[in-house]
């Protein structure tokens, strides 16, 4: 039988374009200060897993290097977008199963690096050699949600004036100041119906997690009660590109193994890589029926104050989007939440939260990987 499995250390950087540092540098800030938010001694550090999609060859040694955490079990994730949150998965699978009883889980990025422009695309897939990036996706299944539900593009911008306004209150998020509907309309076309303001910016940043099992639990950790990954699933011919298939599957797991459903979360960390996406995850997730994503938007239930806020970290939307790093930032999050330690943005009452991560796009498939988690307290 699985054992619980504890968060009992957060600690991550503000996102931000740290030209001045390399990467394990922004780690290493990182890792320190999960430590010290558990008050525990490195050498107790029995593995690592660190998560990175652009880190490069053996990034996990060179941020453990100049700290002093050499000679331990380390193990090197890559999985796009989901990179840091499958370094948790396979964190927490080890404990949970005995083998270790303190894990440090690290998720990095730094994509300045790669300048001003896009993040480097596999030009051995089809989709992509005709144009079919991200934007492009989101915007396409954007339409096709339009045509089937209704909505405007103003529908949209909600989502990316609500998680402007929450990430005023967050202090490592790296856009804070607030905008309007109006404003994020009139930002530069991206891909018809999303504008600039609609699509997640760049960042460099890190987070890390100390998760233990009950041999260190203290008062101030919190349980995390289910972790499920899965991949997409190939499918050819006509698709609903407005129903999130990967996201659907997962949460269904992921609330089975947790023993809980969808009614029963109370503040959930989203992959808002575009605004479009927020709305299909409200439906894929179960937070609404297939089609009323948008009317969950417009009543306010997923602001702050509201029935079940969405993205209170300010989401990649506002925070940022240094890949490896979100999944795991989205893990402090939501720890911050149910600990009571979210400040202005802090969600009244929180005891049940969720994480939901995906991670890149793969010709014929929603996704390539999506990884949840369910934290409890």
């Amino acid at each position: 039988m699985a054992r619980p499995v504890y968060v009992t250390g957060i600690g991550m950087t503000p996102f931000r374009k740290k030209y001045d540092m390399n990467l394990s540098e922004i780690a290493q800030e990182a890792v320190v200060a999960a430590l010290r938010d558990a008050g525990f001694d490195r050498n107790r550090v029995e593995a690592v897993y660190s998560g990175s999609a652009w880190g490069g060859s053996l990034l996990g040694q060179r941020i453990l290097r100049d700290l002093g955490m050499t000679g331990v079990p380390l193990v090197n994730i890559e999985n796009a977008c989901s990179s840091g949150s499958s370094a948790l998965h396979l964190g927490w699978t080890a404990v949970a199963q005995g083998m270790y009883d303190a894990v440090l889980v690290i998720g990095s990025e730094k994509l300045s690096r790669f300048g001003s422009g896009a993040i480097p695309l596999e030009d051995d897939d089809h989709e992509v050699r005709l144009g079919q990036i991200m934007p492009a996706v989101y915007a396409m299944r954007a339409q096709r949600y339009f045509y089937e539900y209704g909505g405007t593009p103003a529908d949209l911008a909600q989502v990316a004036v609500k998680n402007r306004r929450h990430a005023g209150f967050n202090e490592n998020a790296l856009f804070r100041d607030p905008i309007t509907v109006e404003e994020v309309l009139a930002s530069r076309p991206v891909a018809d119906p999303l504008t600039l303001l609609m699509c997640c910016p760049k960042a460099d940043g890190a987070a890390a997690l100390l998760i233990t099992s009950e041999r260190y639990r203290n008062s101030r950790s919190v349980e995390v009660r289910a972790s499920r990954i899965t991949s997409g699933v190939f499918e050819d011919g006509i698709v609903d590109t407005t129903v999130d298939e990967i996201t659907v599957r997962c949460a269904k797991e992921t609330y089975e193994s947790a023993g809980i459903g969808p009614e029963d979360v109370d503040v959930a960390e989203v992959h808002d890589a575009f605004a479009s996406a927020e709305v299909f995850y409200y439906e894929a997730l179960g937070f609404c029926k297939q089609g009323e994503g948008l009317d969950l938007v417009r009543s306010g239930a997923t602001a702050i104050g509201g029935r079940l806020p969405v993205n209170p970290s300010g989401g990649l939307l506002s925070k940022g989007h240094p890949l490896g790093a979100t999944g795991v930032a989205q893990i402090v999050e939501i720890v911050e939440q149910l600990r009571g330690e979210a400040g202005a943005r802090q969600v009244e009452g929180a005891k049940v939260g969720l994480t939901h991560c995906t991670g890149g796009g793969i010709a014929g498939m929603d996704h390539g990987a999506c990884t949840m988690h369910v934290l409890v307290r």
